[in-house]
């Protein structure tokens, strides 16, 4: 359990890391970065008063997995509802600054999960409505990322539970059209859980043979209900793989053409980082926030990537040291991957968190 815990924790710190250092430059020019960091551009956190804090796409992992737990506390089986459930508690906080009056999720109450930062506008507005939307009825278009790190908690619960990459895939498809309607970006989203799934179960392969295999699992699955959507995320990605494999250019320029805006793009933008990062996690987040994108995802994404291969363990410590959420995601992380059907009557700790709705005592 301990290896199993590592690669659980560090995907989710990892997650964190990859947002708060992204999160100064996000969709600034690549110019702008040149200018406020040097010709090098950012090469780690621009801490706020001594600390690193998060955006919305941790937040989004956090209550995704805080549902999840929800369900699982209560003994059901379809986690759908209980996702959605959290997801309108984060959209709460997103929208009001004081204190919900009933929350029931632990993980809306430490102050570095609500903060107000990188919200994704349309995300919040499709959560509004009484009906959200699936994959065959949906109730918006997005394509925007801020849905992409949903795939994170998903696949270290799938991981905890022996959830094979079908089941996943269902889940990860049926929770991203929620909020988001079109079918590259739901299809990305499961493509990064099963790719998450894969790394955890065997780290020691390289990252960009899971990634693949997470393209063919999905193609496999929904090649026929959505086989445009599946083909031109297959290619986005096979593109960055190919670049990747490319060492005649410069990675900073490579990375700008990527153009990282939706979630497809920003998924394609986290293979290509982790690609050429030769196993290295401060090479990947250095190449995943330097473009003139939505460098809070891709340096999230890429940070999970890279700290489910790599452990917990292999984390820098000054990452960790600044983060302001560490302690609530190593929590989370060890929840998702041994959590069990449970009422709650029986472990007073489970019950105060995903019963009561109560942060830990301690962390």
């Amino acid at each position: 359990m301990a290896d199993k815990l590592s690669g659980s924790r560090g995907c989710l710190l990892g997650l964190a890391v990859g947002d708060a250092m992204g999160i100064a430059v996000d969709k600034k020019s690549l110019a702008e970065i040149y200018e406020d960091y040097g010709p090098n551009g950012l090469l780690g956190y621009d801490l706020t008063n001594g600390n690193a804090e998060v955006s919305s796409y941790t937040q989004i992992a956090a209550y995704t997995g805080n549902g999840i737990l929800l369900g699982v506390a209560r003994g059901k089986q379809d986690l759908l509802p209980y996702i959605t459930v959290s997801l309108r508690e984060w959209a709460r906080n997103q929208n009001f600054h004081r204190d919900p009056e009933v929350s029931r999720c632990w993980v809306a109450k430490p102050k570095c999960l609500r903060l107000h930062n990188n919200r994704d506008a349309r995300m919040l507005d499709a959560l509004r409505p009484q009906t959200l939307g699936s994959p065959d009825a949906p109730t918006n278009l997005n394509n925007t990322p801020g849905v992409l790190t949903e795939a994170i908690p998903l696949a270290l619960y799938a991981y905890g539970h022996q959830i094979g990459a079908s089941d996943l895939a269902t889940l990860a498809v049926r929770s991203a059209a929620l909020t988001h309607g079109y079918p590259e970006t739901f299809l990305s989203v499961a493509v990064l859980a099963v790719s998450l799934l894969e790394i955890l179960s065997d780290p020691d392969a390289p990252v960009v043979d899971h990634i693949l295999k997470g393209v063919r699992a999905v193609q496999a699955q929904y090649g026929i209900a959505f086989a445009t959507a599946a083909d031109r995320l297959a290619a986005r990605i096979g593109r960055a793989i190919s670049m990747a494999l490319d060492d005649k250019f410069d990675i900073r320029v490579e990375m700008e053409r990527l153009e990282c805006n939706t979630a497809a793009d920003c998924l394609a933008g986290s293979v290509y980082a982790c690609a050429t990062s030769l196993g290295d996690f401060d090479t990947a987040l250095i190449t995943a926030v330097n473009h003139s994108g939505a460098s809070a995802c891709v340096g999230a994404v890429t940070g999970a990537l890279m700290g489910a291969k790599l452990g917990a363990d292999a984390l820098p410590d000054f990452y960790l040291e600044s983060l302001v959420c560490a302690p609530e995601l190593r929590v989370l992380s060890e929840d998702l991957l041994q959590s069990k059907v449970t009422s709650g009557l029986f472990d007073d700790a489970w019950d105060h968190k995903y019963i009561q709705g109560l942060p830990p005592e301690k962390f």
